[in-house]
């Protein structure tokens, strides 16, 4: 690539924490090939952090570090802001600012987008600035660039994934090794996997917030995170498992998102899936993301999700796109593509099929009276099998036919007031109509 004779582009780095230190790492180590790469010199002009005291920071230039977001904000020689702090304050009023002030924004920051992206995405459009955000999904993998450009030739209808690494790791070994949940949560913990309050993990709330933001890109229509129904992985069980096994599936924590003529599908839950589906194949901490278009057909992304160096590949790749852009003065060129306004649909009109355990009494005519019940809601059973009898109560496990989810849920609750029916065990979606 020609180089622009002396032209440098300035960035400042706000965090330096894991990812953060990821950046300047990868960087660094780019110094030397970057006027090659991008046709400029690229320089860290700015650090902030919180305590400038803090020992063991691994930065050449003590120099750089501010604990003062002022002196950036008003610096013109600082060209894209870099934010790896977190969290929604002050991140988002630093992002907006910065935008307001002329700057491109690169930023990792799933959260604020997933709730706030309409209003940032505006303020980058009416300042004609980047605001690049691959690496809020799925770490290191790409796939916001690839929806925004690459498959803009398709009609996105689905795009579904395991866009969480501590759940996938848990769920990993709990099918592997026949562990029981909180095992495999204290094994994640201990090897780094999980943190100290894993609750957005386990509770599929990080997952969530990646598929409001997969499905207002993939379908240009906006999405927050409050749209997305979810549940986590906290009730699944090794027998949950092991029973999905000899049906040849395997249980994965999925974020799902569809265009369908009724709405948009946005959901993340357990569910049962073909073993045969590349996403079983997806193990430990790694991530996928499955996509279906009308040109492309089906189409998979793999790789590392998570984790120090693979988010910061996806930073870096952010910030050397906008200082290409910068250098040939055209940032802004791909501005908010939710251009299209369709409606949500709640999670009781959404079809699956469905996979439930329960404990009964051990008797004649259970059986009957549990076929009764589903059938007096509108539930079709594909099939029903006794699993195991301890004494007076025998496990059955049950398996749909496509219902509404409105449907599944009052045969529940008539359930619960049955005297014959101890306890519904597991009640986990199956992929797929048939």
């Amino acid at each position: 690539m020609k180089t622009i004779e002396n032209k440098k582009i300035r960035i400042a780095l706000l965090g330096l924490g894991t990812v953060g230190g990821g950046v300047y790492e990868v960087l660094g180590g780019l110094e030397s090939e970057l006027p090659d790469k991008i046709g400029a010199k690229l320089e860290i002009g700015k650090i902030l952090v919180r305590d400038l005291t803090k020992a063991g920071r691994n930065v050449k230039d003590p120099s750089v570090l501010t604990n003062d977001w002022n002196s950036i904000l008003k610096d013109p020689t600082i060209d894209i802001v870099v934010e790896v702090m977190g969290g929604m304050e002050p991140a988002k009023t630093y992002i907006l600012q910065a935008l307001q002030s002329g700057k491109n924004v690169v930023t990792a920051n799933k959260d604020l987008l997933a709730a706030y992206g309409k209003e940032i995405l505006n303020a980058a459009e009416e300042a004609g600035k980047d605001l690049l955000f691959e690496a809020a999904v799925a770490g290191g993998i790409p796939i916001i660039r690839p929806l925004k450009q690459c498959l803009l030739g398709n009609h996105i209808t689905e795009v579904m994934g395991i866009v969480n690494g501590t759940t996938n790791f848990i769920l990993s070994k709990m099918t592997s090794e026949g562990m029981e949940f909180q095992e495999a949560l204290a094994l994640a913990t201990r090897l780094g996997y999980a943190e100290a309050d894993p609750t957005a993990d386990i509770e599929g709330l990080d997952a969530a917030r990646k598929v409001a933001i997969l499905a207002s890109i993939a379908f240009h229509s906006r999405v927050v995170f409050d749209d997305v129904y979810t549940e986590g992985i906290t009730k699944i069980t090794a027998t949950d498992i092991r029973y999905a096994r000899e049906m040849g599936c395997d249980i994965k924590l999925l974020g799902v998102a569809r265009d369908t003529p009724e709405g948009i599908e946005a959901r993340v839950h357990p569910m049962l899936i073909p073993s045969s589906h590349p996403l079983a194949s997806v193990q430990d901490s790694f991530n996928a993301v499955f996509l279906h278009g009308d040109a492309v057909d089906d189409a998979m992304f793999y790789g590392r999700g998570a984790g120090k160096l693979p988010t910061a590949s996806a930073v870096v790749g952010d910030i050397l796109e906008c200082a290409r852009n910068i250098l040939w003065s055209c940032t802004g060129r791909i501005a908010c593509s939710c251009y299209r306004e369709i409606p949500v649909k709640k999670m009781e009109d959404i079809r699956s099929r469905y996979f439930l355990r329960m404990q009964v009494e051990d008797r004649y005519g259970v059986l009957a009276s549990v076929a009764s019940v589903f059938g007096n809601n509108c539930v079709s059973i594909e099939k029903i099998v006794q699993k195991d009898r301890w004494e007076t109560t025998a496990e059955l496990v049950v398996i749909t036919d496509p219902v509404k989810e409105r449907h599944l849920r009052d045969s529940l609750a008539v359930f619960e007031g049955m005297s014959i029916i101890k306890e519904i065990s597991s009640v986990i979606r199956v992929y797929g109509d048939k």
